[in-house]
């Protein structure tokens, strides 16, 4: 039920479902990952986050399905922002960054929306060397994004204690993205 065997520009399309609030795929789950490293592996499936998906429909690799029947990507844009009230920013900060050429992980292990790694790193199983070290979190916010000093702070430590760099990607009302790193300075 995941590969299609229509062909885009010479390339398979590949075939995921919305299951509750996960898009995952059964089949072809090491040819979708490999990608550019899309989705986490688990057990037999591979589970894309909405913003992955979106950018892989969007390259014209996956088609997304919803109870047997395809999704347009209007649609899948729209059921995503269901799924998820702050999709439009993440999405925005997820293909710009992408389209910069650089590896996008979800973040939720680190209680933020991505993991960034530098151009042209592979992730591979087992220790990492220093280059596959998660270069940067980032945080996409609206323009209008208000929090606490506290939770700035914790945001900070956070990037500080796992020794990377914390990025806030603001997103403006036109869907522009303007990145901002956030440090603490000590005296």
């Amino acid at each position: 039920m995941n590969k299609k065997k229509k062909k885009s520009e010479d390339r398979e399309i590949f075939e995921a479902e919305i299951v509750g609030d996960e898009i995952v795929a059964w089949k072809n789950v090491e040819e979708i990952y490999d990608l550019g490293c899309y989705g986490k592996i688990l057990d037999d499936k591979l589970v894309l986050s909405p913003v992955e998906a979106l950018h892989l429909i969007e390259r014209k690799r996956l088609a997304v399905k919803e109870k047997g029947k395809k999704l347009k990507k209007k649609k899948f844009f729209e059921r995503a922002c269901e799924m998820d009230e702050e999709f439009p920013q993440k999405y925005a900060v997820y293909k710009d960054l992408r389209e910069r050429g650089f590896l996008v992980r979800t973040g939720f292990k680190f209680g933020t929306h991505f993991r960034v790694y530098e151009r042209g790193v592979k992730l591979k199983k087992g220790p990492k060397s220093a280059k596959e070290h998660t270069k940067w979190i980032v945080h996409a916010i609206p323009e209008r994004f208000q929090c606490s000093y506290a939770e700035l702070s914790r945001a900070v430590r956070l990037a500080q204690n796992i020794r990377t760099h914390l990025i806030w990607a603001v997103v403006d009302e036109e869907g522009s993205t303007t990145y901002y790193e956030i440090i603490r300075i000590t005296p």
